[in-house]
């Protein structure tokens, strides 16, 4: 198979190192077909990152490790600057993943935010085995983060390219400075540099409650005007952006709803007044298209109480035009009611598992979707993620990589939480987190032996 890196820069001599070689996962034949019936595999219950393991020597380590602080003191190439990450997949249909922008941590913001906390939740309670106490029925492998953080989209948007993942929807509350719709607002954008240098698309969510009246403190602005303010915000900062989801050369804003803004005209001159010449699809969760009108440019579905019902109904009544969205899902299991918010989905339940997202990405109308959505990479509190976490491992997204046709093990997804828990640990040793940067840049070209050793080396030669 063909080397994803010939390591001219370093040195072809560095290829017969043992274990050092380039070495590039077990990816698909062009002309194979991915295993989408494969069984799903099940759950591991309480899953804990394995130590780093690897055929190197102490004395390879030496070698490997100064031999890359010899690079970086030369400048030869190396850190982020370095082309997008192409992990070849052998099911053509485009994939993105709902994501959830609205995490503050006490190592990096300073305090814990409400979606780790909700009402009656303090993270600075840990419990023997390391979990801290979080409004969540799911624990992140990594722990509690903050959506702020780059290394925690590093970690994040690594996992997606690696799972067969093209893009990124995000769940976005509008251009006003209430609530935590600012701090959402500031964590979308802080992605978009990550997003483009690693190879993956984003599009935007948007939850027309937060233009409504009852959701927003006495401003003087009317529900029009707030929505005309939003679409402007996203036509100036986002929608320029070459990166942004298109669905037949037009802009896509999905939209949870609407649920508030339902008269077509409101949005016929939001549009006109917001965004003047700027083609936008506008995609509405299903059953809300006539809300928009003539504007409706489709539907997405989403999490039911009838689970599968929903896809029946859903595909059994699709419009002859527009855009059609599948989705898959693990389940649905919210805290809202035990984390003391009464305000939140409690009304069903679907126990997330490794099945249940195998038989959502399975459904036979997937075939019809013009893209499948899941949902979602990081609800914690709403018990939908597909991130790896203590109870479920990696076997989510190795359930995700059936669907795609991507093969890639799950010891060579492990690297990335390594990476970004040796971010956390080392964030204030410049030496060894410009030998990080030389990891990530070896991650992204695939070079998954290299970033092994680079990983054991840090941790053999750098942890007190």
């Amino acid at each position: 198979m063909k080397q994803t890196d010939t390591w001219t820069a370093i040195g072809v001599a560095l290829l017969l190192l043992a274990g050092l070689a380039c070495e590039q996962p077990g990816l698909p034949a062009e002309n194979e077909t991915p295993d989408t019936q494969a069984a799903p595999a099940e759950p591991v219950g309480e899953y804990h990152l394995p130590e780093l393991e690897g055929p190197f020597s102490e004395a390879q380590l030496q070698r490997l490790i100064r031999e890359e602080l010899d690079s970086i003191k030369s400048g030869k190439p190396g850190g982020k600057g370095d082309r997008p990450m192409q992990v070849p997949k052998r099911n053509a249909k485009p994939v993105y993943v709902h994501y959830m922008p609205w995490f503050q941590s006490l190592g990096y913001d300073g305090y814990w935010g409400q979606h780790w906390t909700m009402a009656n939740c303090d993270p600075g309670v840990e419990a023997p085995d390391g979990r801290r106490q979080i409004a969540s029925y799911y624990y992140p492998l990594v722990g509690p983060y903050s959506s702020l953080d780059p290394y925690l989209h590093e970690y994040h948007f690594l996992l997606m390219k690696l799972s067969g993942i093209d893009g990124v929807i995000f769940d976005w509350y509008g251009s006003r400075d209430i609530w935590d719709y600012g701090l959402i607002r500031e964590a979308t954008e802080s992605f978009m540099g990550s997003l483009e240098e690693i190879g993956l698309q984003y599009g935007i969510m948007y939850e027309d409650r937060v233009a409504a009246a009852s959701f927003n403190p006495s401003d003087g602005a009317t529900e029009a005007q707030r929505l005309q303010s939003d679409l402007e915000l996203l036509g100036r900062d986002y929608f320029s952006d070459p990166h942004y989801l298109q669905v037949d050369g037009r802009n896509a804003l999905l939209v949870f709803g609407p649920h508030h803004l339902t008269q077509p005209e409101l949005w016929q001159q939001a549009l006109e007044d917001g965004l003047g010449q700027t083609p936008v699809s506008l995609i509405s969760l299903w059953g809300t298209r006539q809300f928009l009108g003539a504007l409706s440019g489709g539907e997405f579905l989403w999490i039911s109480e009838d689970n599968l019902g929903a896809h029946e109904y859903y595909y059994a009544n699709l419009p002859q035009h527009g855009v059609t969205v599948g989705s898959a899902y693990p389940g649905f299991r919210s805290y809202y009611s035990r984390g003391g918010w009464d305000w939140g989905s409690n009304a069903f339940v679907i126990t997330p598992s490794v099945a249940n997202l195998h038989e959502s990405l399975q459904y036979t109308h997937h075939a019809a979707s013009d893209f499948v959505q899941l949902i979602t990479w990081n609800d914690f509190g709403e018990g939908t993620m597909i991130e790896p976490s203590r109870e479920f491992g990696f076997t989510l997204l190795e359930t995700v990589q059936q669907y795609t046709g991507v093969q890639v093990k799950p010891k060579e997804m492990e690297l990335a939480a390594h990476l970004y828990l040796m971010r956390q640990e080392f964030r204030d040793q410049p030496e060894v987190m410009a030998l990080l940067d030389r990891s990530y840049t070896y991650f992204k070209r695939l070079n998954l032996g290299r970033v092994r050793g680079i990983l054991m080396g840090v941790k053999r030669f750098y942890q007190p």
